[in-house]
């Protein structure tokens, strides 16, 4: 896209570029929806093309004998499909959309030649790949130390900093698969912060009611990948 300029991207990766390596991926980046559900890295596979998403999020997602597990999440701050920026072609996990949204992609090729040719690209891609590093470590903490409730708690958080808004698309399925646990799990998870009021929950949507009961509650789980996040753009 010849045509795109870095003031109009809400990509916060892209915005933060230096204008030449913005300028060095414009022309090869391609404007796609992303739709629910949809596999844009598949595991173990060759990977084609890198997304920066620009509204809605998607899920870093292992298969295992229980069924599926996310262990990352990744929005308009981030890159999906950071091997490429590792030097690798391929990961064990697929990236599945969850919250649709407009995305920009690029080629694996045109990405892999940028970072060859500027060190100041692989820096800030290198930087965010540490904070999506600390983000897992948190989730294994969380699953460790914490209950379900409170673990629910720190998701809702992550949802809501990566669409911006109050209301979320968010299904007991999904709820299930990014905490790890059973239906019945999430359902009770889910009354203890309604009752609370931190949240109010529908068919297919909650609702953010109360964000800091919801911090306070999510306890030292949520933070650290954001400070890290934050310190990886200051030192673009």
């Amino acid at each position: 896209m010849s045509d795109l300029q870095q003031s109009s991207v809400r990509n916060r990766l892209l915005a933060a570029l230096r204008p030449d390596d913005f300028a060095r991926l414009s022309p090869h980046l391609e404007s796609v929806p992303g739709h629910v559900r949809q596999i844009l890295i598949a595991a173990d596979q060759p990977i084609t093309h890198a997304y920066f998403a620009q509204d809605g999020f998607v899920s870093l997602v292992a298969d295992t004998r229980e069924g599926r597990v996310e262990i990352g999440l990744v929005g308009y701050e981030g890159i999906i499909g950071v091997s490429l920026v590792l030097g690798t072609d391929r990961t064990p996990h697929n990236a599945m959309v969850q919250a649709e949204g407009p995305m920009l992609r690029i080629a694996a090729s045109e990405l892999r030649a940028a970072l060859d040719d500027s060190p100041a690209l692989r820096g800030i891609l290198g930087r965010y790949v540490q904070s999506l590093i600390v983000q897992v470590g948190q989730t294994v903490y969380a699953t460790a130390d914490y209950n379900i409730e409170a673990r629910l708690a720190r998701w809702i958080l992550m949802i809501q900093d990566r669409l911006c808004r109050d209301e979320l698309p968010i299904t007991h399925d999904f709820m299930a698969m990014m905490l790890g646990v059973r239906r019945p799990g999430v359902t009770t998870a889910m009354h203890i912060l309604e009752g609370a009021r931190m949240i109010r929950a529908k068919r297919g949507r909650i609702t953010v009611l109360d964000r800091e009961r919801l911090m306070e509650f999510a306890g030292d789980t949520d933070g650290p990948a954001e400070t890290e996040y934050e310190r990886s753009l200051a030192e673009a």
